[in-house]
């Protein structure tokens, strides 16, 4: 609605650009014309005595009693349902590295679906800096003003470091979405993929297309709730220990995946495996698909275009994945990073652990139910069992692993 107010569509399909040239109308720059966000009083300022209350002098007697009691803030202010959405624009979608103000239609269109999705309020901060300890700094400083930070869309290996020393420095959750938010809607799609085919995460052997910060983070999720084994895959073949080309973060990952001790190509990795993850953008080929185990599972999340076509991969597996809408099956963030803030900011939880994310990938499971069939392994989006499952479920373990203060 506001974005047809501000840049209506003419007659033609055309409008004026900034130069005076007509341009062809498009959605997209109408919708965003003008930002997709703004702030909303939650009190109403009618007269004096409204404005007596709302600013001075009656907000001076809780500012008092805040600085006497600083856990007063939860209550008195929107601290306790409002996160920072913290970006340094390295890693923005699949546009890489388009700097700070080009990524903040992603951070805005992140902080509506907190709100949409989880009833979470959230604050686009977009950081003219990728210095990691300039970062680090800088968030520290500006946390007294929120419940939460969420990380996004901050290059790999940066994001690593940044996320665990704020999370050190900081007595609030700290959440880097690109690896946790994909982590926890993998593995509830995959707990469903093999409940379908009778299956456990313990009898699957998976590998990971993406060593970045998705493929670390699903890799270590899913064997810490269980899976049988992972080997993980960059642009030179599967982390091994025997690679001498590693970074600090992919040789510990080499620790702690690939128990059958593969080396090679991603292509001969495949041969006999149960399940393909793809973070990473490429193509695998179809003969590689083919080569996988029967009933295997194939998730090709990159976009917009996955890394196995499901129209090929449906000619061998069981279960097919994409992160795209317009097929089914989408793993898609928003499904998990509004209900575990919300739950997280609804008991004070002081950090997001590792129970939390698989409590949420649970519920996200759950949710699918009797209803679970091929084409049905995770929920939409829009379903609106989603959030509260995910909310409670977050809850009830944060305090189950006391971080939970309220």
């Amino acid at each position: 609605m506001a974005a047809e107010i501000v840049n209506p569509r003419s007659d033609s399909g055309t409008r004026t650009g900034h130069e005076g040239a007509e341009e062809p109308f498009d959605p997209a720059f109408a919708l965003h014309r003008g930002g997709k966000m703004a702030v909303q009083a939650t009190v109403p300022v009618r007269d004096k005595d409204d404005l007596s209350l709302a600013y001075t002098p009656g907000v001076a007697k809780v500012c008092s009693a805040i600085a006497e009691n600083p856990e007063l803030v939860h209550d008195y202010t929107w601290k306790s349902n409002v996160v920072a959405v913290v970006t340094d624009g390295t890693a923005v979608l699949g546009l890489g590295d388009i700097g700070a103000e080009a990524s903040l239609p992603v951070m805005e269109g992140k902080a509506i679906l907190f709100k949409q999705f989880g009833g979470v309020d959230a604050v686009p901060i977009a950081l003219g800096t990728t210095d990691t300890d300039e970062i680090i700094d800088t968030v520290v400083r500006l946390a007294p003003s929120f419940g939460g930070v969420n990380l996004e869309d901050i290059s790999a290996p940066r994001c690593f470091e940044i996320e665990r020393r704020l999370q050190e420095r900081l007595d609030i959750p700290v959440f880097h979405d690109d690896q946790h938010g994909t982590a926890v809607v993998t593995l509830a799609a995959l707990r469903n993929a093999a409940r379908l085919t009778d299956r456990t995460l313990g009898d699957l052997r998976a590998v990971i297309s993406g060593a970045g910060a998705a493929g670390v983070a699903i890799a270590k999720f899913l064997l810490e709730a269980g899976l049988g084994d992972v080997a993980v895959a960059d642009r030179k073949g599967i982390v091994s220990r025997d690679r001498d080309d590693l970074t600090p973060v992919k040789r510990e990952l080499a620790e702690l995946t690939n128990k059958a001790g593969l080396s090679g190509s991603l292509e001969s990795a495949l041969d006999g495996a149960d399940v393909f993850i793809g973070v990473s953008g490429g193509t695998v080929p179809e003969a590689a698909v083919a080569s996988m185990a029967p009933n295997s599972f194939v998730f090709a999340m990159a976009n917009p275009n996955p890394e196995v076509h499901p129209d090929v991969a449906h000619k061998y597996a069981a279960v097919v994945a994409t992160g795209r809408s317009d097929y089914p099956n989408q793993i898609n963030n928003v499904l998990a990073f509004p209900g575990i803030f919300a739950g997280a900011l609804q008991v004070r939880a002081s950090r997001i652990t590792e129970g939390m994310k698989i409590a949420a990938a649970d519920a996200l499971a759950d949710v699918v139910g009797d209803e679970l069939s091929a084409d049905y392994v995770i929920p939409s989006p829009f379903d609106e069992r989603v959030a509260p499952a995910v909310t409670a479920a977050v809850a009830a373990a944060a305090r189950a692993e006391g971080v939970a203060r309220a």
